[in-house]
């Protein structure tokens, strides 16, 4: 891995309000770490309690300001709400929203019934537009801001594995289109961020076998396994003013495996 001081600083997102769902592990922890390297005032919500409060820890025992940590079930869009306003009375108004937090728990077609589906559409989407909602006024009166939605590559390859989560992330695209329109005279900018098969715990402890290692050796166009910080360091490039005509858009971070 490359030394941390080979990377970028953005001098635009010291001080910036930022509030990121399921920060708790995997790609959402390393978003946490990455902007409060920056300086950043970061809240973030997930279900998982430990983890989440160990991750306050570590990152306030390295010398930055504490993160706040917020309990939250994103299928409670109430619950949702009041954390965001909770974090804009800590830190300011939010400017900076990443929509992270989603499950690829794998499903065939015919097992999914009505309630698994409408589960997959909360825990996937239905929170991201809600989330971007909430912020919209502090955003208009903060005279900008950036929203940042997580989609995956699974939308383009078209996984068999998993319908309903597929459907979700493709969803994730279309709203970033349309809220990027409708947001933008405001100068919100709304993105995507879409990444690839990243090395998250959860991912290689489920499906990280030989077929999977076979799979990204004949898929992807770099050999590197793709790793939480390189999707951390794109989302640092959509929030911060070096990208301030970036919007509509979607950024794949896969190691060109699409």
């Amino acid at each position: 891995m490359l030394p941390q001081s080979n990377f970028a600083t953005y001098p635009s997102l010291k001080n910036r309000s930022v509030f990121i769902t399921g920060g708790g592990s995997g790609i959402g922890a390393s978003l946490v770490r990455h902007f409060c390297d920056q300086a950043c005032r970061v809240a973030f919500v997930d279900i998982a309690e430990a983890a989440s409060r160990a991750l306050v820890e570590e990152i306030a025992g390295c010398g930055h300001s504490a993160p706040l940590f917020l309990p939250c079930d994103l299928k409670d869009i109430d619950a949702l709400r009041q954390a965001i306003d909770r974090a804009a009375e800590e830190h300011g108004p939010v400017t900076v929203l990443l929509n992270n937090a989603g499950n690829d728990d794998r499903h065939r077609s015919e097992d999914v019934t009505p309630a698994y589906w409408d589960d997959r559409m909360g825990v996937n989407l239905k929170h991201q537009f809600f989330a971007a909602q909430a912020v919209r006024p502090m955003m208009r009166a903060a005279g900008g801001g950036s929203i940042i939605n997580f989609s995956s590559i699974t939308v383009m390859v078209g996984d068999a594995d998993c319908p309903a989560y597929v459907t979700a992330k493709a969803g994730v695209w279309g709203m970033t289109r349309a809220l990027a329109r409708e947001f933008g005279p405001e100068r919100i900018r709304v993105n995507a961020l879409v990444p690839g098969w990243v090395m998250t715990e959860r991912q290689k402890q489920l499906w990280l076998d030989d077929a999977g290692e076979r799979q990204i050796r004949d898929r992807q166009c770099l050999r590197e396994k793709v790793q939480p910080q390189d999707i951390a360091r794109m989302a640092l490039f959509l929030a911060a003013d070096d990208s301030s005509m970036c919007t509509s858009q979607q950024f794949i971070v896969d190691a060109g495996w699409i």
